[in-house]
């Protein structure tokens, strides 16, 4: 605690005279580049966008998919293909994001050379190498939360008559719902704050907002690490700390948000 308390003092010290809507707009109208009349190119509103889309899209592709896994895991598959499988989940769980920003880097070039000529890194891409590192917070999360569930629950659904898919979805799923939440706030942080993967994957300085999902984009992971890199005045500099309160903040808003659906799913189990 006091280390963090320590860094984050340094950091508000340097970052919060920046909090303005210059670091946000640049030189551009907010209302103008709210609605998109105007581009930004001075300012960390792409990036908050290309951020918001990137986590969204990584988030779509591995919370169901995560969810579903650790539902066969747990639920239906035999011992030995479980054990495998947690092998291989916990090696993919510490795989370093730079090998997986250079997976996706090499399947872009194997796509260009054989069957897609046109194909490029872009949102998408950095959005699915995002989603495959996530993939374990959402799996282990899921098969550990329906693990710990006890027998006396599990028999509530067949004792009713239900069958084993709506024991699942009816019983088994509400009852670890608060545990798979914490899930998916670790799948959406972890989506927010990479950079190696996204620094291989159709990441840019200057980009402005994706018109799509095969555009390249910005994010304020890179912003923050680009601007700590190659800056070349203070001001420039502490416009990075700037935007990494904004970061910082925006982590922070999902973990309160996280608290509140928390609660709220407690009250509804009682």
């Amino acid at each position: 605690m006091v280390c963090f308390g320590v860094y984050f003092s340094y950091m508000a010290m340097r970052g919060l005279p920046n909090i303005n809507m210059s670091l946000f707009f640049g030189d551009v109208a907010p209302l103008m580049a709210l609605t998109g009349r105007v581009p930004v190119w001075d300012g960390i509103w792409p990036s908050i966008v290309g951020t918001f889309f990137l986590v969204v899209i990584a988030a779509l592709l591995a919370i169901p998919t995560g969810i579903m896994a650790g539902i066969y895991m747990s639920e239906y598959s035999s011992e030995y293909f479980r054990d495998t499988a947690n092998a291989l989940i916990d090696l993919l769980a510490g795989m370093p994001s730079i090998v997986m920003g250079l997976f996706g880097f090499t399947f872009i070039l194997f796509l260009k050379r054989s069957l897609a000529p046109s194909a490029n890194v872009g949102l998408l891409l950095a959005s699915a190498c995002l989603a495959i590192l996530s993939l374990p917070y959402m799996i282990k999360t899921t098969q550990l939360a329906l693990n710990n569930i006890d027998e006396h629950r599990r028999l509530i659904g067949p004792t009713l008559g239900f069958s084993k898919q709506q024991n699942i979805f009816h019983v088994l799923l509400p009852a670890s719902s608060r545990e798979i939440l914490n899930g998916v706030i670790l799948t959406i942080g972890r989506s927010e704050e990479d950079t190696a993967v996204i620094l291989l994957t159709g990441v840019v300085a200057n980009a402005g907002i994706p018109s799509g999902v095969t555009d390249k984009f910005e994010a304020l992971p890179f912003f923050i690490y680009y601007t700590a890199s190659e800056h070349r005045t203070l001001d420039e500099l502490d416009k990075g700390f700037g935007a990494a309160l904004v970061l910082l903040g925006v982590a922070a808003l999902l973990f309160v948000i996280s608290k509140l659906v928390e609660r709220t799913v407690t009250k509804a189990r009682r």
